[in-house]
């Protein structure tokens, strides 16, 4: 049934929008009026736990709503064990910290294996770069903020920290004396960067589902509280001398009847809002991950990212897999994905080429040789085979895949090479080959880097005889004497094996 919104309901969402443009327009006529005059950059981080973003969007939420018309949008899909399980320990230290579970240590919500020590959370970054800057944290969850919990997420570091035990019953249940005292906090003090955490949605649909009406009416109640934040911020004294960026994120998804912690894709579901100078109102992204919450937020104060698995959101995405994203197609003999979701094509981008000369033929249509794909079509085409465990690419992605592959009839076995392009180099030098892979090994496949120099033949740099899981790459290539052009393949062959991933590929 489709909610039905009061003339209270319009005049709310008509004020939310109000506000978020006089905002965007106070900060606009400042900076005509003082010209190069200094601003200071300060960033303010909100996350609900466990949203499901295709349901704020029909919810009574006109601030969340609002945020994205304003700013930006970006859907991702997080991991699944055994890398993390999809629950809020993992989640929310992804977040914090701006790495992935295997770096970070926590796979669940025992928070057994954490290394916040090499891997704290960005406001302790902040503290340890710059201690005259101010942090605030404030959630009612206990690890987040407590010391005397399975965190703190959040360490000592970090100059204020709020902690209101939630009633363990229905934790978010402190959240209106949290966003009160947030709001105090950045309307009436000097926080640069500061972290709010809301608990109520998350446990709408544990008790009722994410279907359902009450998580509607949840996510309403919780969106008043964003505006809380919001409004705050922009009532400061000092606001038109100021450079807000507002980031909003969750930790994981919902079924559809409620829970999460497995590897559907509603599970694992997760998004980023973001707005603020640079981000171009109403714009869509498909490349952000939940580790660029932390990697945004550093770099908008001014501390260096170096380490992170998180880049800022204005770094440019130059990989040319993803501009294939708007040829991508549907399903053809996969079943398990679902018939709308457009997630692969054959096509490779201009410059690129595959060679399917010695593949067999038949199988399914999707895998006939390299492809390329998104996680969230290509981890639904078969679960918990730890295609879902591909954290490091982004966006559209290269992958060959012998296993799907042969789950149709088919004569002979599956051998296909991807080709880069012809990149100049000069001879004697030497050039840095770059890209995310994720390889699943077993006996029987092979998996080959090959390079060849002017056209000659093509000699073997790396090959994989184990598995490499969501691993960043980087070859030192020695170019020889008198070469003037390189390319590379990635050459894979097997029967009924694993599969192999390709992403971002640069020659430094």
């Amino acid at each position: 049934m489709p909610t039905v919104l009061s003339g209270r309901t319009l005049a709310v969402a008509a004020t939310a929008t109000a506000l978020l443009a006089t905002g965007l327009a106070a900060h606009a006529a400042t900076a005509d009026e003082t010209g190069a005059a200094a601003v200071t950059n300060k960033v303010l981080v909100i996350g609900i736990d466990g949203t499901v973003l295709d349901r704020v969007k029909v919810a009574n939420a006109p601030y969340l709503n609002g945020l994205m018309a304003q700013g930006l949008t970006a859907k991702s899909t997080l991991y699944a064990n055994p890398m993390a399980a999809t629950s809020s320990g993992p989640g929310w230290s992804t977040i914090a910290t701006g790495v992935w579970p295997d770096k970070h240590g926590v796979k669940d919500n025992s928070f057994t294996g954490k290394n916040y020590t090499a891997y704290p959370d960005f406001l302790t970054r902040v503290e340890n770069a710059n201690p005259a800057l101010n942090t605030y944290a404030a959630a009612d969850w206990e690890p987040i903020t407590s010391t005397d919990q399975n965190g703190p997420i959040f360490s000592a570091k970090v100059d204020k920290r709020l902690n209101l035990k939630g009633d363990r019953d229905g934790y978010g249940s402190e959240d209106p004396k949290i966003a009160a005292a947030a709001s105090a906090e950045l309307r009436d003090q000097n926080p640069d960067a500061a972290f709010v955490y809301f608990g109520e949605i998350d446990h709408a649909g544990h008790s009722s589902g994410a279907a359902s009406q009450e998580y509607l009416d949840t996510i309403a109640r919780v969106d008043v509280l964003v505006g809380k934040l919001l409004t705050a911020v922009q009532s400061r004294p000092t606001y038109a001398q100021e450079n807000w960026k507002v980031l909003v994120t969750t930790d994981h998804g919902h079924t559809n009847a409620g829970g999460h912690g497995g590897s559907t894709i509603q599970e694992r579901g997760t998004f980023v809002i973001a707005k603020g100078a640079g981000i171009p109102a109403g714009s869509v992204r498909e490349d952000v991950k939940l580790v660029d919450v932390a990697a945004t937020a550093l770099q908008q104060v001014g501390v260096p990212t170096t380490g992170l698995d998180g880049v800022p959101l204005n770094a440019p995405d130059d990989d040319p897999f993803d501009a294939l994203r708007p040829n991508l197609q549907a399903r053809v003999d996969e079943t398990g994905i679902p018939a709308g979701t457009k997630g692969f094509t054959h096509t490779p981008p201009a410059g690129w080429s595959v060679d399917n000369s010695k593949m067999g033929t038949g199988g399914v249509t999707e895998w006939a040789g390299w492809a390329f794909a998104t996680d969230e079509f290509w981890s639904q085409s078969q679960r918990d085979q730890w295609r879902e465990l591909n954290v490091r690419s982004r966006d559209v992605f290269a992958v060959a895949d012998s296993d799907e592959w042969d789950d149709k009839s088919h004569t002979g076995s599956y051998d296909s090479t991807l080709l880069t392009p012809k990149w100049a180099v000069t001879g004697g030098t030497t050039r840095n080959l770059t890209f995310q892979t994720h390889y699943h090994h077993e006996a029987g496949q092979t998996a080959q880097v090959l390079v060849s120099y002017n056209g000659a033949a093509a000699s073997v740099v790396k090959s994989y005889t184990a598995d490499a899981v969501a691993r960043s790459e980087s070859i030192a290539l020695q170019i020889p004497a008198g070469a003037t052009d390189v390319q590379v393949r990635f050459r894979y062959a097997g029967s009924n094996n694993w599969y192999w991933t390709v992403d971002n590929v640069k020659l430094g």
